[in-house]
């Protein structure tokens, strides 16, 4: 009755029957060799029926626990679910709650033999009618072209694909064929990545994590899915409002590493993936790599301070610019005087942290640099994960700029890693989108003294710096921002710039770290002009840490308890 589909040798076919329907009308249309047809359709009917109800049954299921806004207490049981026929579907990935970000479907695509079907126009019209989904035009054009095997449509849900089956015409056969789906669509798409027809990972954790998934293994991301709508909708309405092209924003627990939100805007929908250009499945997040401006100046002094190069109390002359072959280094807003370590941070002072980095020289500095992690990828379970890029040939003008955040390019997420080694005790993070994804003991890279100055500096900072519109009363941000412009056709244009910001939280005791950067702000008249980390990042952070520290167990404190008069390894006389 049927003609074997030309699928391939793993798929499962199932053949369509008839379905019961008057004698009167058969005879109508039936030859004799056809009635033939109609018993032993029948004969398969039964047992196909049950398939179709059983997969129906399966997807009503699944479809209610997607409708759970907890899945805490259902997803867990559900580490492996089964096809129609028993065999493993493409395992869940899910946040850290449970919350399911991207599962799997039973569902059939409906192929056809057009040598079988004797009137192709009358088949057309009833599979239109069937299903209004299909094109009966369309239909008619493949149904026509004489080939052996042909698909007609692809992800039928089973009703449809009983729709069909109860069609009982010659010729079609319905192959099981599971679908993707992302019922949180972009919201985490950069992270989550998406999978192709036959549900292979392409991108993100479905790509990286395709061998577990495809097992029928299920995957708790690190991801909060209450923070990674926070952060998106913060995220946006800052691109919106400095009419920027684009931006990333990440919050991170410096103790363990963990993700808990990454964004990267413009996003996606994972379920439809080619309808989205490459600008907006780039993840700026984690393979874009940019020179992070002054948030290096944490690295620098932090490097000074754990070698013994400088002290608090140094001083270093930035009354005039400092002159490199044909190019200066110059201060945004100078302040044309000898600078302490702690000042040359609050004002943000190229110059200072030059004459730091000299005093540093370059050993110490590049071997730093790699202990924080920023010399080499991220060890990110992503394989959209860009490599830093460094000078080929490391001067003494390379030192110098790259002391504030010039001439080396990193991934934000490589950035945010290397400020929360700096505020968490001294000891490298390893940032991880999985649940528990801490990797091996802990590496100390700095003194615990030092941390323990890194975070008094960077809440001074916020105080009296640079970062002060970052600054939520009760949570007491600590944190530094960064503005550079952006390199283009091999140098550097004032107009087109990074705007970036990061800040951990609370810094007598830091628990998280947020990092925001804005690609291309254009100046507004509400910031008098401006379009630096200040003006566009520091806010933004500020937001993003009042939204999600309640969801994250942090409550607001008095102020009487800010790090700026309890910190204990910081001279009396620099706390005023």
């Amino acid at each position: 009755m049927m003609g074997r589909s030309k699928a391939s040798a793993d798929s499962r076919v199932t053949p369509c029957g008839y379905d019961a329907v008057p004698e009167s009308e058969l005879s109508a249309t039936l030859d004799g060799h056809r009635r033939g047809d109609l018993e032993v359709g029948k004969s398969r009917l039964v047992a196909v029926g049950a398939v179709f109800a059983l997969a129906f049954l399966g997807v009503m299921a699944r479809m209610g626990d997607l409708a759970i806004g907890d899945m805490a207490g259902t997803a867990h049981a559900l580490a492996a679910v089964s096809g129609p026929n028993g065999e493993a579907l493409r395992g869940d990935i899910r946040d850290r709650h449970g919350i399911v970000l991207a599962t799997t479907a039973p569902m059939y695509s409906l192929t056809a033999n057009p040598r079988e079907i004797r009137d192709v126009k009358a088949a057309a019209r009833s599979l239109a009618v069937a299903i209004p989904d299909l094109d009966e035009t369309e239909i008619t054009r493949r149904l026509s072209g004489g080939q052996q095997f042909v698909y007609l449509s692809r992800h039928l849900s089973p009703r449809q694909a009983a729709a069909a089956h109860g069609l009982g015409l010659p010729g079609l056969d319905l192959m099981e064929q599971p679908k993707r789906l992302y019922p949180h669509g972009p919201l985490a798409s950069h992270v989550v990545g998406f999978s192709d027809i036959d549900t292979h990972g392409l991108s993100g954790i479905e790509r990286s994590q395709d061998r577990g998934l495809s097992s029928g293994a299920a995957l708790d991301l690190s991801l909060d899915l209450r923070a990674q709508h926070l952060v998106t909708e913060e995220l946006a309405a800052t691109i919106e409002q400095f009419e920027a092209i684009g931006g990333a924003a990440i919050v991170l627990d410096v103790d363990s590493g963990e993700v808990l939100s990454m964004v990267s805007l413009p996003t996606f929908d994972p379920a439809a993936p080619a309808e989205a250009d490459k600008s907006r499945r780039f993840n700026r997040a984690s393979l874009g790599v940019y020179e992070m401006g002054s948030i290096f100046k944490l690295f620098t002094a932090a490097m000074a301070l754990d070698s013994g190069a400088a002290t608090l109390t140094d001083s270093f002359d930035a009354s005039e610019p400092i002159r490199i072959g044909r190019h200066m280094i110059r201060d945004f807003k100078p302040e044309n005087r000898l600078l302490s370590l702690s000042e040359v941070l609050v004002h943000s002072s190229n110059i200072g942290s030059a004459r730091i980095a000299v005093a540093l020289g370059q050993e110490r500095q590049q071997r730093y640099l790699r202990a924080l992690g920023l010399l080499e990828r991220a060890p990110l379970e992503l394989p959209e994960n860009g490599r830093p890029l460094a000078p080929s040939v490391w001067r003494d003008a390379n030192t110098m700029t790259i002391s504030f955040g010039h001439g080396l390019a990193v991934s934000p997420v490589q950035t945010a890693a290397a400020v929360a080694t700096l505020v968490n005790g001294g000891y490298k993070v390893e940032p991880s989108l999985i649940k528990g994804g801490a990797k091996g003991p802990r590496q100390r890279v700095l003194t615990d003294e030092t941390s323990e100055t890194m975070r008094w500096l960077m809440r001074l900072v916020v105080k009296r710096g640079t970062g002060g519109k970052s600054d939520v009363p009760g949570y007491f941000i600590g944190g530094k921002t960064g503005t550079s412009e952006k390199l283009v056709e091999g140098r550097y244009d004032r107009d087109r710039r990074m705007a970036s910001f990061v800040g951990a939280f609370p810094m007598d005791a830091p628990r998280y770290l947020v990092l925001a950067t804005i690609d291309e702000p254009k100046p507004q008249e509400h910031t008098f002009g401006y379009a630096t980390g200040g003006w566009v990042a520091a806010p933004l952070v500020g937001r993003i840490v009042q939204r999600i520290a309640p969801l994250l167990g942090i409550s607001p404190r008095d102020e009487s308890d800010d790090l700026i008069e309890t910190a204990t390894t910081v001279p009396v006389a620099l706390r005023r």
